[in-house]
């Protein structure tokens, strides 16, 4: 093993890889590459504090310290252009190659292009990296008047933040709900009520036909109705794909998403994926899936990292999110896709409620408004393979501890990963 471990992709998954594979004992050499020219930064906030606050920095994931104290050869600025699995080499953009005994893909997603006219202006944006934070933050500064396109996560976020600094916010979402297939139609719906009362204005079902310009910037978004939308900037969240470029090039079995298996090794065992780029069958739902989130970057690097250190876990990690949408922190844990009821605890007008989503008798997931106990115990539930019945939901917290507990004494704890 003298080549060691190559990790393409420096955000949250490829950073904890490289970081646990030193965690495990793992003494060979680690190389980890990254295509931006940045120390690894947090993602999450730039959504929010960083693009409201011009003095706001971007928060490392480790400092820079810890790289050269891990003996971790974090290369920046590097793009890789093909894999050549057969001799376990990378091709370096510019020149050179970059051999490996294990290689990782942390390579992540991006956001879904906008096929409009108009989505070349200047001032049309979309937020996946530190630099397109910088310029949202810049250009918000100028702007009076923005719009953005999607209703998900990024956008509500973004809507919430520019709104809160004296915006005029536009959202336009394509379906007639918000917030998609990600959260129940009961918690969608609270969460529009919730920034139309600060200002936000919100259009469902509502297409844009085409972006206007003057002089190469935007000034205003089309409706397929003929609505002209004046702004400055217009954000684009209209969700993100996988990027399986290079390990598609490299014939890797792809699916959605790259491929891997319950301890994400790909079709080539001697590389795997993690994060926002890898699809694989869910324990807990027994269906494929591509998660996009902090949580699941990380647990499937630490797993990966035993994986090479040779160890023999599966992946059992259980699913959970958040997202700060103004006075709103939305927290979701485990996967709701099938239900066929639930239950709801607290209040919707205090703004602090739990969604508790079932098949059948089997509790499935839990999404939470403003009550992070819920969201804690839940993760806790699901990990232990516990599914309260709606009665002792009923109950509350302290009942559901109790239960969980007795649950406990009796029953083999599932290991949550």
């Amino acid at each position: 093993m003298k080549n060691g471990v190559v990790i393409v992709g420096a955000g949250h998954a490829g950073v904890q890889a490289a970081a646990s594979l030193r965690e495990d004992g793992y003494d060979g050499p680690v190389i980890l590459v990254g295509d931006e020219n940045e120390l690894p930064y947090h993602k999450p906030p730039l959504s929010k504090t960083f693009i409201k606050d011009a003095e706001a920095k971007p928060q490392p994931l480790r400092g820079e310290a810890f790289y050269t104290g891990s003996a971790i050869d974090y290369r920046p600025g590097v793009r890789i252009d093909r894999i050549d699995a057969g001799r376990r080499s990378l091709e370096i953009s510019g020149g050179g190659a970059l051999a490996f005994d294990h290689l990782i893909l942390a390579t992540g997603s991006r956001p879904r292009t906008l096929p409009l006219p108009g989505s070349d202006l200047s001032g049309v944006l979309s937020l996946r990296s530190l630099a397109d934070a910088r310029l949202i933050r810049e250009l918000s500064a100028q702007s009076d008047e923005v719009v953005i396109l999607g209703g998900g996560f990024i956008g509500l976020e973004i809507a919430a933040t520019l709104r809160a600094a004296g915006r005029t916010v536009t959202v336009v979402e394509a379906v007639d709900r918000l917030l998609g297939r990600a959260v129940a139609p009961v918690v969608a719906s609270h969460v529009r009520q919730r920034l139309e009362a600060t200002g936000v204005r919100i259009l469902t079902g509502t297409s844009i036909a085409r972006l206007e310009g003057e002089n190469g910037h935007v000034v205003a978004a089309i409706t397929s109705s003929g609505e002209r939308l004046p702004a400055r900037m217009v954000i684009v969240g209209i969700g993100a794909v996988p990027n399986v470029e290079l390990a598609q090039a490299a014939g890797l079995s792809i699916a959605n998403g790259i491929r891997v298996d319950h301890q994400m090794r790909t079709s080539v065992p001697e590389i795997l994926a993690i994060g926002d780029a890898a699809s694989y069958r869910h324990w807990f739902t027994g269906g494929d899936v591509r998660l996009e989130s902090v949580q699941n970057a990380t647990d499937q690097a630490r797993l990966a990292a035993r994986t090479i250190s040779g160890h023999a876990d599966a992946y059992s990690a259980v699913p959970w999110f958040w997202s700060d949408i103004g006075d709103m922190k939305l927290q979701m844990v485990g996967l709701t896709a099938g239900g066929d009821s639930h239950v709801v605890l607290g209040d919707l007008p205090d703004n602090k409620f739990s969604i508790y989503h079932y098949a059948g008798d089997r509790l499935l997931g839990i999404e939470s408004v403003n009550r992070p106990g819920d969201h804690m115990l839940g993760r806790k539930m699901l990990g232990a393979g516990f599914s309260p019945t709606p009665e002792t939901v009923a109950m509350g917290p302290e009942g559901l501890k109790a239960a969980l507990a007795a649950f406990q004494q009796n029953e083999p704890t599932r290991a949550a990963g």
